[in-house]
């Protein structure tokens, strides 16, 4: 047993030596045929590196002929196999540029749509790269709208789409957790913007909900918090925040917390405009004093008479 494994393993070893050799002899070829084929045949095998390899050094040899389609279409897939996905997708969109008009066209501008899907990342990270392959997907759709591969190119669009959903809740609870830390200031506001945005952006999101019941919560801390001049327009913003949310969502489960939030900002507002009388009665007072002690200056003496 111990000799056949043995054995074994020297034959596996031959081989192995005999291909490197074989390869290490292609790469110092200066034969573009035999490179060609060599490179054809590696990528039909699997063998999608050496492939590259090849396709490398006689790619620009070839150019401009009738070789040149197939081995530029294969160089292309070769990168997508071995998950180098921004090169396939720049050589997939080059290959349909240059051959516009070949029956692999269609299949390039989806791989290359394709390529820039499968890199692009979660949604807890920048998403450049997943817009980038929604402009590439939007592209393949509009160029061949009857294609067999529009549904999957709408399939991946959707999931990109909830990824930059994902996202923009993400940040939105961002800025709600940035409320509550001891130097919230202007983190309400971009709090209230980033919910109403995100409504906006995606009207039909299951979390618009969620956060509609969250704007009425930071409106009201929002005023609460503010400065005197500016605490009654922003608490007022509650009550408006309070209808929009009734309408939208009358059978929520949050109604009552967003009812409590009402009315502890009809509580400030009645208190606010309680101080705001004082204040302006104690004004009033002043300025009367103030007028009141300002006496006009008036004439104590009469002209000057000549005794002489």
């Amino acid at each position: 047993m111990n000799k056949y494994l043995i054995h074994s393993i020297l034959f596996i070893s031959s081989l192995s030596f005999s291909s490197c050799g074989k390869f290490y002899k292609l790469e110092k070829s200066t034969d573009w045929e035999v490179l060609y084929e060599a490179a054809n045949k590696y990528y039909n095998e699997g063998e999608y590196n050496k492939a590259i390899i090849l396709y490398d050094k006689v790619l620009p040899v070839i150019r401009g002929s009738e070789k040149a389609e197939l081995a530029d279409f294969n160089y292309a897939y070769s990168h997508f196999r071995t998950k180098r996905y921004i090169e396939s997708a720049g050589y997939f969109n080059t290959f349909y540029q240059t051959y516009n008009r070949s029956p692999l066209a269609e299949e390039a501008l989806f791989m290359n749509a394709y390529s820039l899907y499968q890199d692009s990342p979660d949604y807890n990270l920048d998403q450049k790269s997943s817009k980038d392959a929604v402009n590439a997907i939007q592209l393949f759709i509009n160029r061949f709208p009857q294609s067999d591969s529009y549904e999957r190119a709408m399939t991946m669009i959707n999931d990109l789409q909830v990824r930059f959903e994902e996202k923009a809740y993400q940040e939105a609870m961002l800025y709600l957790r940035m409320t509550e830390g001891l130097f919230p200031g202007d983190f309400y506001r971009a709090c209230i913007i980033s919910f109403q945005n995100f409504a906006k952006n995606y009207p039909d999101s299951k979390y618009n909900e969620e956060l509609a019941y969250k704007l009425v919560e930071v409106s009201l801390k929002y005023g609460a918090n503010s400065a005197f001049d500016k605490k009654e327009d922003r608490l007022k913003d509650v009550a408006k925040f309070t209808d929009q949310f009734k309408r939208r969502y009358p059978d929520s489960k949050y109604t009552s917390s967003v009812e409590n939030y009402f009315k502890k900002s009809e509580a400030e507002l009645i208190a606010h405009a309680k101080v705001k009388k004082e204040f302006e009665e104690r004004r009033a007072k002043a300025e009367e004093a103030a007028a009141a002690a300002t006496v006009p200056e008036t004439a104590t003496s009469g002209p000057a008479t000549n005794n002489n």
